[in-house]
């Protein structure tokens, strides 16, 4: 079995190349560019590496392959808005190469494209009062980010229309845990706090993000990767647990014993106040398997983390 992983070098791409290797045998090529958020050093596997970027590689490159698992992407969101550019050519250019050569390769199972809740928009804007996304639900993405993944998602959809491309597109919340790069949230409140310098907070800091521990998603998508009956389908890959910056930023400071130094500055362009994803269909997966799933609490993280 061949296992192709783009931007296996990332966070949570390296998450999966590790998980994977420790639980399955299989042989593992990993793309990745290598920018700032990604190194080798987070795959403790010792794999085979192109270094490349997802708009340039090639068939011959890639050679025959069963599954791609594709997390290659340009994510943070207050780069896309001062700069949407690198965006549209990683996000859309790049996963329509992959498709394409996908498509032609003989021996494919499945293209696992990794998503995102942003898609979904803000559900604080929701028609339904406290509503949580589901799959079938429309997409309103708010930034170039959300747009561009949304653009990407659309893209798989139209290879399984046209070519018949077997798929899986899974689309998670906020993800915390090893190898998380340093300019991502948690890191940088962590850092902030234990340094005593304020923490620039957009806005009110109210806003509502859904958090999973990466290993647990990973697992997830590994299990739905290996089944044959969850196939050209979206799941929403989540965990319930829901909590506004502020507590987070909160509790931080609570476990490290500090007092926090907070800065509220002007609110990110077309900020989403809320996220939130309806995952029943992930959880009838695992009761139809007669399987229960834990997830590891955030807040049982950071103190793990913090608290020593």
């Amino acid at each position: 079995m061949r296992v192709v992983v783009t931007g296996g070098a990332g966070f949570i791409g390296s998450s999966f190349i590790n998980y994977l290797l420790d639980n399955f045998e299989c042989d593992v090529l990993c793309i990745d560019k290598l920018t700032y958020a990604g190194s080798k050093n987070n795959i403790k596997h010792n794999v085979k590496l192109l270094q490349k970027d997802i708009c340039d590689v090639t068939a011959d490159e890639l050679g025959e392959f069963d599954y791609i698992v594709h997390f290659a992407a340009e994510s943070h969101v207050d780069n896309s808005i001062s700069n949407g550019l690198p965006f549209v050519k990683t996000n859309v250019e790049g996963t329509f190469n992959l498709l394409e050569i996908s498509r032609k390769n003989k021996n494919l199972k499945k293209f696992i494209h990794i998503s995102t809740d942003e898609v979904y928009g803000d559900m604080d804007e929701h028609f339904s009062i406290n509503h949580i996304a589901k799959e079938e639900d429309y997409l309103k993405p708010s930034s170039y980010y959300s747009a561009t993944k949304a653009a990407s998602d659309m893209l798989v959809l139209s290879a399984n229309r046209t070519y018949g491309l077997p798929y899986l597109i899974t689309r998670t919340c906020n993800n915390f845990g090893e190898h998380q790069f340093e300019e991502k949230f948690l890191p940088t409140i962590a850092r902030s706090i234990k340094e005593e310098k304020p923490i620039p907070v957009y806005g009110d800091g109210k806003q509502v993000r859904e958090w999973m521990y990466v290993y647990d998603n990973v697992k997830v998508i590994c299990d739905f990767m290996f089944d044959d009956t969850v196939i050209n389908q979206i799941m929403n890959i989540g965990t319930g647990f829901r909590v506004t910056n502020l507590d987070i930023i909160n509790k931080i400071a609570s476990i490290l014993n500090k007092e926090v130094q907070i800065n509220h500055v002007e609110d990110r362009l077309g900020h989403d106040r809320k996220y939130g994803l309806f995952s029943k269909k992930m959880m009838s997966f695992y009761q139809n398997k007669e399987e229960t799933i834990e997830f590891k609490n955030l807040y049982d993280y950071l103190e793990e983390q913090y608290g020593k």
